[in-house]
């Protein structure tokens, strides 16, 4: 990454320049410095005390970046939406996990995005922004390298990173909008499952009913938190599980899968702080139990 120095950074030290005006964690800066990375002024090799010049040309190169074991191209099909150098915003389909697992190896978007980036001689890992279960369809956001995953990942702390959902839900809910505030912690037991504890981390779901059906309605829902599995657990543990959540209590009678669709996602950009808004249409086995109803 290059930056021309302008006059009011005059005399900044290298190190606080990418940490304040650029949003470099310690981390990354940590990172460049120890693990094979290189910072350049003008061509020429510098320290983070360098104090920078009106005029300067400033070049970061990120050390190579180590995948994990199960981190291997795969070609897959993927829906890209959006990408530029920094970021990829995908359109996930039910059924396929994000990251590879010992349960699921292969098959999965990183395993795509590896093989995708490879085309493009792209030399970075696979860094999830936002994650999604592995039969939660929808929109996800990636950022390529480390330096838009660190600016991000502190946009979603902030609550600057908006995800928005449509969900099927059992039942008529008693109240048409509210908020859901309930803590959630792992189940005692399980390493999958996840229940409403005391002893958990506050967890926030805002929800409107959008229309009602004979057994079920569809919500829209807007995550406040991002605990694991938090929408199925609120909506479960307040009687109304999702249609064919089995996890959680939702009955497979009219769709396989749990019936939740990340619809809409908005962010600032990490490098160039404009501010995306994408959409999503429900997917096919979603809209025909619509159509069904």
């Amino acid at each position: 990454m290059e930056w021309k120095i302008k006059n009011v950074h005059q005399d900044m030290l290298i190190r606080d320049y990418l940490r304040d005006i650029q949003g470099f964690s310690r981390r990354i800066v940590k990172s460049i410095k120890f693990d094979g990375g290189s910072i350049l002024v003008n061509g020429t090799t510098q320290t983070v005390r360098y104090r920078l010049q009106e005029g300067d040309r400033l070049t970061v190169h990120f050390p190579q970046e180590k995948k994990g074991s199960l981190m291997q191209p795969e070609a897959i099909e993927l829906s890209i939406v959006y990408e530029d150098e920094d970021i990829v915003v995908i359109n996930k389909t039910p059924g396929m996990a994000v990251i590879p697992s010992i349960h699921h190896p292969n098959g999965t978007v990183a395993n795509g995005l590896l093989a995708h980036y490879a085309k493009q001689n792209v030399p970075f890992t696979v860094h999830i922004v936002t994650r999604l279960d592995r039969d939660t369809s929808g929109l996800m956001l990636v950022a390529k390298h480390r330096y838009s995953h660190s600016i991000l990942a502190d946009s979603q702390q902030h609550g600057e990173v908006t995800r928005k959902y449509r969900a099927m839900v059992e039942g008529k809910l008693k109240n048409k909008h509210g908020t859901f505030r309930a803590p959630i912690a792992r189940k005692d037991g399980s390493i999958i499952e996840r229940e409403i504890n005391t002893k958990g981390k506050s967890a926030i779901t805002h929800y409107i009913v959008e229309k009602e059906f004979s057994h079920y309605s569809l919500v829209s829902v807007q995550l406040e938190t991002g605990r694991t599995h938090q929408i199925r657990v609120h909506f479960s543990g307040n009687g109304h599980p999702l249609l064919g959540d089995t996890l959680y209590g939702g009955a497979t009678t009219t769709i396989s899968r749990q019936a939740l669709h990340c619809n809409e996602l908005s962010f600032k950009h990490p490098v160039t702080k404009e501010w995306l808004e994408f959409y999503s249409e429900l997917p096919v086995d979603m809209a025909a139990v619509m159509k069904n109803s």
